[in-house]
């Protein structure tokens, strides 16, 4: 007999009759004697809601949408079958929420939809339900409870109440609900437990249910175990990888077939590697096949085998043989610059006549910014090779170049072999930037691992200590650079060729800004090359007023700057017309003159000698300044000297006291006079023997009271026996003297050699003055009055330096060769 409960006043005998508002649910079901909250957020269904809490039982009804993801669902979008229910709690949310708590209470039929916009509102048919024989009745909740205690002892999370209150129900139809909610049943396979008519049926299909859950909870149980009993305590980090595996073992599924393995087993045999590598390798990786995969040491075998694979054994680059079109390519990315030009033309010559020659080891010399690393990528341009940069600066651990050795946690190879798996051939420009910048440390010293690498006797065979094998270096063009040659060790220099790039000089920079500079900065700051130009007064006027430096980088701030103030009086103005910069607009543009250049003596003083000085930025005038007072013969030099510069205003002097007796000044002045020597700009460090002629010249002056010529600079280092002695910078010093108008300019006789790389319209314009002894470089700079001289009259009544005529003196007239040696 069917029974059918009457819950609403005006519900039929049959159950038809009742209408409530419809609340659709997605992927829930709520069964009869289930609590549930329900968070709801669309309108139609919050309006529901609301009706059902206007109403004097609060009831509801609830069905499950077929299709989940349907935010606006229609009537045949929602199963017929659901459960009435009472609201018992309801909680608006700030975010326009609503949280509700429901508490199901009978199935019903879905009979027809009622007319209403607001939410959907339905007639219902009360299902009720269908009575079993008593001992039938009894053999299913035995059934039920049992199935629901085989579960609870696989899945210890169900707590012993809930246990005790499901095996006390004696309801079946409550029995079928309770239980069911205590499961993460699939929405289908809940629905199919609502709407099925048959009771029988339904209990029949929850114990089917809950066998199938308990299943899967024993499966799951077993392989947790297999994995335990596999695992050591040291693998218990990768226990997730673990259960995959033994899924798979589950399933039948064949785990010698590791596809991982094959296709790094493929990698192999189609790698083309040295002898020595391809034996290291097959031997790696059978290891590898033998070891657990999550295994510590099968990583590390893992990333050595990938190492080796990745690394360009025999991949190389096309090198051009086109002498005529690298040529172009190098003097199109930069001017001048003769010497690294001319030497890697003519590796690229020898290249093209021989099969094989080992790279070349150059080392580009010079203060920053003139050029160092953009020279080696225009070398890699014009060779059509890679280009690969690493910078040493800082270095000081010798893994850094060598690797560190598998046995350490974390080891990888160093950053020559790194680079070349990143070129991913073995013949790239590889340049070695800042190599003076290294130093060492307790880790070792990473400029003596470069010996290996810099060597092309020993570099075909380099060891790095991660991979333990040889690695043939010896086709790549290695550059170096570096501000200063001796932080360099001597081993290492020895290994290269050495080619200095001075710097540039002001015709040179003015090549450069106007060629390469000005046309880039305008692109990059939005203008237009055709509507701004640079004069050529202007970029002189930028390169001698607002920068100080060898290279152009500053230069190109300065330029860079420029554009920048143009760009932003055409975006203010909104003219388009041609600006023209100018020398007098560029104060305008950069503000006040930043530098001055040392400016030549108005007139002749005595004591005041115009030297040439060498210094990063170029060359510069060095003035130096001698005064003597009544005193005990003490000296000082001042201006912040070096000791080397120190020691040359010493030797000045006592060359002077040496030839004392020949000149005219007292004999007895280093007793009777202390002596002054300075030289100015005292803030900025000054060091070398390059003024030592120029402070003799001075101190001679100051005691002799003859004035020095204003139109005269001078450069050399001095003997105490009066030897000129070469120096350094030539091209920089003499450029220098050419930029102060100084016409005529003293030079070392072994520095002729040097002027060939001074350009030739600067030498026509100046009167260069090789001298071997310090009597010449008197004669030429002194200006004595007609009727005077320096010199004392000897007996014979000529002039002499040391018994011999001045111009003669330490010359051996027989062998041609200074005839006092340097002390």
């Amino acid at each position: 007999m069917i029974t059918i409960p009457k819950i609403f006043k005006h519900t039929d005998a049959d159950g038809s009759g009742a209408s409530l508002p419809l609340l659709p649910l997605r992927d829930i079901v709520v069964f009869p004697y289930m609590v549930s909250p329900l968070f709801v957020g669309r309108t139609k269904s919050i309006n529901a809601l609301s009706e059902a809490m206007n109403t004097e039982d609060k009831y509801i009804f609830l069905a499950t949408q077929a299709n989940p993801g349907e935010d606006h669902p229609k009537q045949k979008d929602i199963n017929r079958t659901g459960t009435i229910a009472k609201v018992l709690q309801m909680l608006r949310l700030p975010d326009g929420t609503v949280k509700t708590v429901v508490e199901g209470k009978h199935r019903a039929r879905i009979v027809d939809f009622e007319t209403n916009e607001s939410f959907f509102k339905v007639s219902l048919e009360i299902l009720a339900e269908p009575e079993i024989d008593e001992s039938e009745n009894e053999a299913y909740i035995r059934n039920v409870v049992d199935a629901f205690q085989a579960y609870t002892e696989q899945n210890k999370n169900i707590s012993k109440d809930t246990i005790d209150n499901i095996s006390n129900i004696t309801d079946p139809v409550q029995l079928l609900y309770t239980t069911a909610a205590q499961f993460s049943f699939k929405a289908r396979d809940n629905q199919q437990l609502l709407e099925t008519h048959s009771l029988t049926e339904r209990l029949t299909y929850l114990i089917e249910l809950i066998n199938q859950e308990t299943t899967i909870l024993k499966t799951d149980q077993k392989i947790k175990n297999r994995i335990k009993k596999q695992m050591e305590q040291s693998q218990k980090n990768y226990y997730l990888n673990e259960q995959i595996r033994a899924i798979k073992k589950e399933m039948g599924e064949d785990e010698s077939e590791d596809d991982e393995l094959k296709e790094l087993e493929e990698r192999i045999e189609n790698k083309e590697m040295s002898e020595e590598a391809e034996e290291k390798v097959k031997h790696e990786f059978n290891k590898l096949k033998k070891m657990t995969p999550m295994s510590a040491e099968a990583t590390v075998t893992r990333n050595y085998i990938d190492w080796i694979l990745s690394l360009p054994w025999f991949e190389k680059s096309e090198i051009s043989e086109d002498l005529d079109a690298s040529e172009k390519i190098l003097d199109e990315d930069h001017y001048g610059l003769e010497r690294p030009k001319e030497r890697i033309l003519e590796y690229l010559a020898v290249q093209s006549l021989v099969q094989k020659i080992r790279g070349p080891i150059l080392c580009l010399v010079g203060p920053p910014g003139v050029g160092k690393t953009s020279v080696a990528k225009s070398v890699a341009r014009a060779t059509g090779r890679e280009f690969v940069r690493q910078s040493l600066g800082g270095v000081r651990d010798e893994a850094e170049i060598r690797g560190h050795r598998r046995t350490y946690i974390g080891a990888m190879p160093g950053k020559i072999i790194q680079s070349l798996r990143k070129a991913g051939v073995n013949n790239p420009v590889f340049c070695l930037d800042e190599v003076d910048k290294m130093s060492m440390d307790f880790r070792g010293d990473p400029s003596a691992a470069l010996l290996e690498v810099l060597d092309p006797e020993q570099n075909y065979a380099f060891n790095d200590h991660y991979l333990d094998m040889d690695y043939d270096l010896s086709d790549i063009l290695f550059i170096t650079t570096a501000n200063t040659l001796p932080d360099i060790p001597a081993p290492l220099q020895d290994r290269m060729e050495i080619i200095r790039l001075p710097g540039y000089t002001e015709h040179e920079k003015y090549n450069i800004a106007n060629l390469f500079l000005v046309p880039k900065q305008i692109r990059l700051n939005g203008l237009d090359v055709e509507k701004v130009r640079f004069s050529k007064n202007a970029l002189y006027t930028v390169i001698r007023n607002y920068t100080r430096e060898a290279g152009v980088r500053n230069l190109e701030r300065e330029i860079a700057s420029i554009c920048r103030k143009i760009a932003r009086s055409i975006a203010k103005s909104g003219q388009d017309k041609v600006i023209h910069v100018n020398s007098r607009s560029v104060e305008k543009y950069l503000g006040p003159i930043q530098y001055r250049r040392s400016q030549l003596e108005e007139k002749d003083l005595i004591g005041i000698v115009t030297g040439l000085a060498w210094t990063q930025f170029g060359g510069e005038l060095l003035h130096v300044e001698s005064a003597i007072m009544p005193g005990k013969g003490e000296y000082s030099v001042t201006g912040k000297l070096g000791d080397v510069m120190k020691e040359s205003a010493r030797a000045a002097i006592s060359y002077v006291r040496s030839r004392s007796d020949q000149f005219n000044i007292d004999p007895q002045f280093y007793e009777k006079f202390d002596i002054h020597v300075h030289v100015p700009e005292g803030a900025t460090p000054k060091d070398g023997p390059s003024a030592g002629i120029a402070m003799c010249t001075s101190i001679l002056s100051t005691l002799a009271k003859l004035p020095v010529r204003k139109d005269m600079a001078m450069t050399g280092e001095i003997t105490l026996r009066g030897r000129v002695l070469p120096v350094g910078g030539l091209k920089e010093k003499i450029l220098a003297a050419h930029r102060a108008r100084i016409h005529k300019v003293i030079i070392p006789a072994e520095n002729e050699k040097d002027l060939k790389e001074i350009p030739a319209s600067i030498l026509k314009q100046l009167e260069i003055i090789p001298v071997e002894h310090m009597d010449q470089v008197i004669d030429r700079a002194i200006v004595v009055a007609e009727g005077s001289s320096l010199y004392k009259p000897a007996d014979g009544g000529e002039q002499t330096f040391n018994g011999l005529p001045p111009h003669d003196s330490g010359k051996n007239k027989e062998t041609d060769r200074p005839a006092i040696a340097d002390l």
